[in-house]
């Protein structure tokens, strides 16, 4: 476990959901820092479930400063340098360049794991036995960064969905497969012919070399890759957050799904993951259709709906 990185993106707004977190806590805190289903907060079980793969004293957390209170906590817990605090919320793709050049910079050969904050598995060893895979994978392709597709269930509009190119063995749970498209939110007639084509939910969560994600990132985006750059050299100095937030100031927002990963079908793959009771707690229905899968009875459907 030497060489393995994880980042855990906790910089998320999650309007979304602000029905349900309201609900629960009184306040308009986003998701993560919500206990929306189980008794700690999204943020805490996925802390817990990326330590059965990954140490975590190798384990960055990136969050925004304004969700400051609502992290207050993890300060005490979490090393310093672990611990990257944006300035603001300007999407994934800020958030993910900034914690791979900081995983680059404390280990140049790292192959680092990449996970939201606010997913639920009703098996996280299960699901994390997949990561391990992937891991060993990027052993024998150091140069190809791994997605972890979700087996659907049903012809989901409100997710992001993978097609995987044809292959013997694309259909074997645990295959990796070269990506050929990205489908993003497809209409209710195209997510069931995805579906019918053995395409797959992508879940966020991709497992590849830093150096390779990073090329990734800068062929993709040249000029946020080059922003944060050029601000490296301020990592873990008392210049860092003044430079950070000078950078912050004036870039926009960036999506690393709809921007970086399916610009770059050539340098990923993508594993099919089994039945792991994965959801995205995006939405509210989404809530209520996991506690409902769950057998728990919901208090939150009429502040929800």
């Amino acid at each position: 476990m030497r060489d393995r990185w994880a980042v855990i993106l906790a910089g998320g707004d999650g309007t979304r959901l602000q029905s349900v977190t309201r609900a629960i806590t009184g306040d308009s805190r986003p998701k993560q820092f919500v206990p929306v289903i189980g008794g700690s907060t999204l943020l805490d079980q996925t802390r817990r479930r990326v330590a059965l793969s990954v140490r975590p004293n190798q384990t960055f957390v990136v969050v925004t400063q304004k969700h400051r209170p609502f992290y207050e906590s993890l300060t005490h817990e979490i090393a310093p340098g672990l611990l990257l605090q944006q300035p603001g919320n300007k999407g994934t793709a800020p958030a993910i360049v900034y914690a791979l050049l900081r995983v680059a910079m404390k280990s140049p050969q790292a192959i680092v794991a990449l996970f939201p904050s606010d997913h639920y598995f009703t098996d996280d060893e299960e699901f994390m036995s997949h990561i391990d895979t992937a891991f060993d994978a990027v052993q024998t392709q150091p140069q190809t960064v791994t997605l972890l597709g979700i087996t659907p269930l049903t012809p989901e509009k409100g997710y992001g969905w993978i097609e995987p190119q044809r292959s013997v063995l694309g259909s074997a749970e645990r295959s990796i497969t070269r990506v050929r498209k990205f489908w993003e939110k497809p209409s209710p007639r195209v997510a069931a012919e995805l579906l019918a084509r053995g395409c797959l939910w992508n879940s966020f969560v991709m497992v590849g070399r830093a150096d390779a994600l990073l090329r990734m990132t800068q062929a993709a985006l040249p000029e946020l890759y080059a922003d944060f750059s050029a601000l490296s050299p301020t990592f873990e100095t008392w210049a860092e957050r003044k430079a950070l937030a000078e950078l912050y100031s004036r870039i926009g927002e960036t999506n690393f799904s709809h921007e970086v990963l399916a610009t770059r079908p050539q340098d990923l793959a993508v594993m099919r993951v089994g039945d792991v009771g994965w959801s995205d707690l995006g939405e509210p229905s989404r809530v209520l259709a996991t506690l409902a899968h769950l057998g728990v009875q919901s208090q939150l459907a009429a502040s929800a709906s």
